[in-house]
């Protein structure tokens, strides 16, 4: 009986290079690049493909001020979500909620107040009251809600924050960096489209004042005051930290999340924020490249019942680069010559790797599209024999 043993010293490294001009390829992450800011944490990244535009210690805990009311409101929008609680559902307010000091909703002791009401309160008008309001009704007391935010914290990706208070209040062991008040802001545009919109709410009327008169309060974030596509998300500022935004915007399909901290004037934070998500919009644009099962190559099968396997990417290919580097781009196909079989649909048997000047080096593995079984016994003997007599042209 004929017993077969597998070809030893066969397999080749195959690299196919694609120009630029190829109808695409690539994915998340260009490089952070060199611009000079003012602020003393940034990071500004593109929210589809996770590209890094710029960053400047942006995995530095800082005293994140208001900007850190997003986890706050995060633990109502998930409740809400989830169904758990509904917009006219009322919380009480406590005297140590309406006693707080800072920016203030307004509530008034032993009131309910609609989540409505509450959300447009932290939101628009930066309430440390409101704040206060939900996280008593939500956890019993603020310590306890405080927990709770840093443990779902680390459960949603954010590896460093940690919240001493639902409020942004300073406090030393109130921490967060830019690059996760980023990653929360991107969590809350995804997760919570039916709630995101209130970010862009420029006032809110709550409360009245001694004499009868409404409160009205602006949003004080400055970059919904421009034509500039952005629609959220909250601003911060303590002697500590500095003034700082956390803001998004979106052009088109492209949407970008601008976090910067430590600026010194309201008026610096204004300006700083809109001439870097300018810069970013101007300087970089998203290129989309393969589609998922879109065919991207196809590989030479060792001793199947194929001679080529089809090979796809798993999901639809977008980078995010400089318009000046995209002329220079290359793609490389890399995989060990012949691919042996049997080869599962869905498994990954090669790489994309795909290099610019300014661009970190991005690797993507390629999938086979399609099952290729191996043949009989004496079919793969045959196949062996021919590989050695002719070469790769052979099965």
């Amino acid at each position: 009986m004929l017993k077969f043993l597998p070809a030893i010293g066969i397999k080749l490294r195959k690299t196919l290079v694609f120009a630029a001009a190829v109808t695409g390829l690539t994915i998340m992450g260009s490089s952070a690049q060199a611009l000079e800011t003012a602020a003393r944490q940034a990071f500004l990244m593109d929210m589809d493909t996770g590209a890094v535009l710029l960053e400047k210690d942006a995995d530095t805990l800082m005293p994140p001020a208001s900007m850190s009311k997003l986890m706050t409101v995060t633990m109502l929008f998930e409740r809400l979500k989830d169904g758990s609680l509904k917009m006219d559902d009322t919380f009480p307010v406590s005297e140590k909620a309406w006693r707080k000091g800072g920016s203030k909703m307004f509530v008034e002791v032993n009131k309910r107040v609609k989540i409505g009401d509450l959300l447009r309160g932290i939101i628009v008008q930066s309430g440390n009251d409101a704040c206060i309001v939900v996280a008593e009704a939500l956890a019993g007391s603020e310590a306890a809600f405080a927990d709770s935010m840093t443990a779902r914290a680390r459960e949603i990706g954010l590896e460093k924050s940690i919240f001493a208070n639902a409020t942004g209040w300073p406090d030393p062991n109130h921490r967060m960096t830019a690059r996760e008040l980023a990653l929360l802001s991107k969590y809350i545009i995804r997760n919570f489209p039916d709630y995101y919109g209130i970010f862009s709410e420029k006032s809110f009327t709550f409360g009245k004042t001694n004499k009868g008169k409404d409160i009205k309060q602006g949003n004080r974030n400055p970059l919904l005051y421009s034509n500039n596509g952005a629609d959220g998300l909250k601003t911060g500022h303590t002697e500590e930290s500095g003034y700082g935004l956390t803001g998004s915007a979106k052009r088109g399909d492209r949407r970008l999340i601008l976090v910067v901290n430590g600026l010194s004037s309201a008026k610096e934070r204004g300006r700083e924020s809109e001439r870097l998500l300018e810069w970013g919009f101007r300087e970089f644009d998203n290129y989309a490249l393969f589609k998922k099962d879109q065919e991207v190559a196809k590989a030479r099968v060792w001793l199947g019942e194929k001679e080529l396997v089809s090979l796809s990417v798993e999901k639809d290919l977008t980078v995010t680069m400089s318009r000046k580097d995209r002329r220079s781009m290359q793609v490389k196909l890399v995989y060990n010559e012949p691919i042996p079989a049997p080869i599962l649909k869905g498994t990954p048997v090669a790489r994309l790797i795909i290099t610019a000047p300014e661009m970190e080096t991005i690797e993507v593995p390629l999938i086979a599209s399609e099952d290729i079984s191996r043949p009989g016994i004496f079919g793969r003997v045959s196949g062996a024999i021919k590989y050695v007599l002719f070469g790769a042209s052979a099965n």
